[in-house]
């Protein structure tokens, strides 16, 4: 569908949601993160289905890369921290681990959320299975009710036939 509508797809991971594991979704983050890096594209957006519970999941739309800067609140002042290792140590060292997380949390809701609506589509097929078996069930006595009541007032005629 992306081709079709102009996107480029630069790599699929078909297999992904079977036998989920933290280090497939590292892969595509790793490949997510070179691809940006590279500047081979300009940023990464995560859509996904985030699982509230097994019948309500909820559209998400959030940017991966570049990271969104935390908006600073009115009055509030920056506290002066001291980092050891130094700040751009920290950030390189911590950011793949935050995006790899950040990825699988997300791969984690999508897959829910599948197999929650999955659940519930279902639940709600063989409630409606249940109800058309009553259904069904009514017709098919009222029929032999019907074929029943035919012999026996065949059997009365007839028997009056004789009798008559």
């Amino acid at each position: 569908n992306f081709t079709k509508n102009g996107f480029k797809v630069i790599n699929q991971y078909w297999d992904i949601f079977n036998n989920l594991t933290f280090e497939k979704v590292q892969a595509a983050a790793k490949h997510a993160m070179d691809a940006f890096a590279n500047k081979e594209i300009d940023a990464v957006e995560l859509v996904y289905s985030e699982f509230k519970n097994a019948a309500t999941q909820r559209f998400i739309a959030e940017q991966f890369l570049p990271v969104a800067k935390v908006n600073k609140v009115e009055g509030q002042k920056n506290a002066d921290f001291i980092f050891e290792p130094g700040k751009d140590v920290l950030i390189a060292e911590l950011m793949p681990k935050i995006l790899n997380t950040q990825l699988f949390k997300a791969t984690l809701d999508a897959n829910a959320s599948e197999h929650g609506a999955r659940m519930t589509a279902m639940d709600k097929a063989s409630d409606n299975a249940n109800e058309l078996l009553k259904v069904l069930k009514i017709s098919y006595n009222r029929a032999r009710q019907a074929a029943i009541t035919t012999e026996l007032t065949e059997i009365v005629s007839g028997a009056a036939a004789l009798q008559g």
